[in-house]
Order: structure tokens, then C-alpha cells, then sequence
């Protein structure tokens, strides 16, 4: 009898296991929600300077369903500081990218504190972290659709400022991978009035006495908010910050301002390695090209869209880019500068351009509340 019970136990025992490893096999094999955090292990991101990130991890979310075809799918790379998080805004029915028609990938890009960071990187934190371009942001992201997510061919390249140059970058460098691109506010190429908004930040960050030439004593308060100063300035223009800001609200603003501007050593390593790559931006040069013969490597159809009162990201560029090969751009006309999408609805035409892209051709949309 007691030889019974120790081989019904030692049954019961067995049949756990069993059940315990089919109920983790299965719900490994779970997909996860609709625009969940997901994370892609890339092992070492050989970079284009020559260093490598190591253990690297890629953010990204999926909304949508991919089809059969594997023809609807939209890649939407992170802006700076940006988080895919943000991005979901910008999705489903009636929105910029109806998630009933198109397989979304956002994607966390390099530096964000998201994906690998000097902020969260255990091997190479804070300024060990090695120096990243936006052509390692796309070279990452490639990696992810061809490695993990098996996608070899896109239906678009979309993203908004940083995320609009890795457009452009992924327009050049992988030129047939995609059937359309979309820069918003991007640029394929750092002016020197753009390098020098992204350097004064650095220096407001890397001036204060915590930073302590990049072993951080504590909060960096005082060079977030210089830097956060310089920021708030240029993202939109003089007449939408006089016509927001009255004199009598101006002390009031900039305490809210700096209240908000308080961060780490790895907040501010991830800011600046992240600017290092904005001021690094030079497609043209690192193809050997002008802008005009660079542009001609396109074989995607391009919708481009800026601000000519963009004091973030120069516009120029992105303007003589798409002129050399005679894309559509559309111009928002408005004082809200690098963030006229909060001011004019430019999502209507980016959906129509998807579906449609020879339906759409240069315009101006006005900004009737802010003029």
C-alpha cells in the first residue's frame, strides 16, 4: 500500500510538470496586445563609427495585422527623446495610419532609454556608451524587421523630426525596401544652424558643475533647464510664443519649465548621444554626393512635409531634396513651427498618399487659429 502511494504521488508529481511546462509553452506562444512594449535581443550592434553596443536590445510595439502578403507594413521610428509610446497617438481608424489597413512597427530608436541607452546599458553606461549615428538607428531597425519580425519589403518609412531623418536615411541606404517615404519635419542634412542648437544644449548640459565631466554628482537642474531654455525656443516660433505667453505669465512659464527640466547622468548621456547623432546627419557627404544626385538614389515615392517657420529642424534641406526629384511637399503654413501637426491636421494627406501616392501633389495648408 505505501509503495501505491509513493508511485501515485510520484504520478501527481510527473502530471504537474507536464501541465506546468505545457501551460508556459503556451502562453509563450501567446502574441502580446496590440501596441504592448516588446523587446528584440540584436546580441552586439556592430556601429557605424567603428564601436559596438553591446547585449543590444531594440523597443519597438506592432499594432495591426500583417497580411497575407506581407504588403502592408509600416515602419515609424521613434523622434528624439521619443518613445514609441508617443506614437500611438498618431494610430487607427481615421487617424494618420488606420490600424485596420496596415501592419505598424514602432519602434523605440537608439539613446531613447528605452531601447539601449547610456542610461540603462550595465556594460557601457552613461558616456561609455559609444558614439551613434542616425544610420545606426536605421541599421538596428533593419535588423529587426529582416531578423526578428521576418519583413523584407515595406510599404512605408514614416517619422516625425529625428524620426523623419532616419526616413530619409533609410530612403538612400536601403532604397528598395520600401514603397514609400514620408520624412515629417526631418532632414537629410544637418545645417550649421541646426549644429549649433544641438551643440548649445550639449553645452548647457555638460556646464553644470553635477555633470562633472561626465560622472554625474547628482541632478543636472540647472543644465536640463538651460538646455530645455534653448529647446522651448526654437520649437515653434517668436509669434506663437508672444501670442501664448503674455509678459505677466512669463515667470510663471519658465518656473513651470524648469520645474519640468530636471534629470540624471543618464537622462543627459542619453540626451547628448542622441544629439551627437542629430549633428552628425549628413547623408549627402557620407554618400559622396550632392543633395540633389543623393536624392536620386530614391526609388521610393517620397511626401515630404515641413514648417518654413521650423526653428528645430531647418527645412531647406528636406525642401531641395524633394525638389531635385520633383516629390510632393506639403507646407504647413503655420507660427506653431516644428510642431504644426498639433496645429494643422496634415493626417488626412499622409493617409491619402499612402493609399494613393500619385493622388497627391504640393500644397500649403494654413494654420487659420494660430495666424
Amino acid at each position: 500500500m505505501r509503495g501505491m502511494k509513493n508511485n501515485y504521488r510520484f504520478a501527481v508529481c510527473i502530471l504537474l510538470v507536464l501541465l506546468t511546462g505545457r501551460t508556459a509553452t503556451a502562453s509563450a506562444q501567446t502574441p502580446p496586445a496590440q501596441g504592448a512594449q516588446q523587446f528584440a535581443a540584436l546580441r552586439d550592434l556592430k556601429l557605424q563609427g567603428g564601436g559596438v553596443i553591446q547585449d543590444f536590445r531594440l523597443g519597438y510595439r506592432t499594432l495591426g495585422l500583417l497580411n497575407a502578403g506581407k504588403s502592408n507594413a509600416i515602419l515609424w521610428p521613434s523622434w528624439l527623446g521619443g518613445k514609441s509610446e508617443d506614437l500611438l497617438q498618431f494610430l487607427g481608424p481615421g487617424k494618420v495610419v488606420d490600424t485596420t489597413n496596415y501592419f505598424v512597427v514602432l519602434v523605440d530608436a537608439i539613446g531613447n532609454g528605452v531601447s539601449s541607452s547610456p542610461s540603462n546599458s550595465s556594460k557601457q553606461p552613461l558616456m561609455k556608451f559609444p558614439v551613434i549615428t542616425i544610420r545606426d538607428m536605421v541599421e538596428a531597425e533593419h535588423h529587426l524587421l529582416i531578423d526578428v519580425l521576418h519583413i523584407f519589403h515595406l510599404r512605408a518609412v514614416m517619422g516625425i523630426s529625428m524620426g523623419g531623418m532616419q526616413t530619409f536615411e533609410w530612403a538612400v541606404t536601403y532604397p528598395d525596401f520600401m514603397d514609400l517615404a514620408i520624412p515629417m519635419f526631418g532632414s537629410p542634412q544637418s545645417t550649421s544652424f541646426d549644429k549649433l542648437l544641438w551643440t548649445s544644449q550639449i553645452d548647457a548640459i555638460e556646464l553644470d558643475p553635477a555633470w562633472n565631466h561626465g560622472n554625474p554628482t547628482g541632478p543636472l537642474a540647472r543644465g536640463f533647464a538651460v538646455s530645455e531654455e534653448i529647446g522651448q525656443m526654437n520649437l515653434t516660433s517668436p509669434a506663437y510664443r508672444v501670442a501664448h505667453t503674455s509678459p505677466k505669465d512669463f515667470d510663471a512659464f519658465l518656473a513651470d519649465l524648469k520645474k519640468r527640466a530636471v534629470g540624471d547622468g543618464g537622462a543627459a548621456s542619453n540626451q547628448i548621444r542622441q544629439r551627437e547623432a542629430l549633428i552628425s546627419l549628413d547623408i549627402p557627404s557620407e554618400l559622396g554626393l550632392t543633395l540633389a544626385q543623393a536624392a536620386k538614389k530614391l526609388h521610393a515615392k517620397l511626401l515630404v512635409v515641413v514648417s518654413p517657420q521650423d526653428h528645430l529642424v531647418n527645412p531647406i534641406p528636406a525642401r531641395e531634396f524633394a525638389e531635385a526629384i520633383a516629390a510632393p511637399i506639403v507646407i504647413l503654413d503655420s507660427p506653431c513651427g516644428h510642431i504644426s501637426l498639433d496645429c494643422i491636421s496634415a493626417g488626412p494627406t499622409v493617409a491619402k498618399f499612402l493609399a494613393d501616392p500619385a493622388s497627391i501633389h504640393s500644397e500649403t495648408l494654413h494654420d487659420a487659429v494660430n495666424h
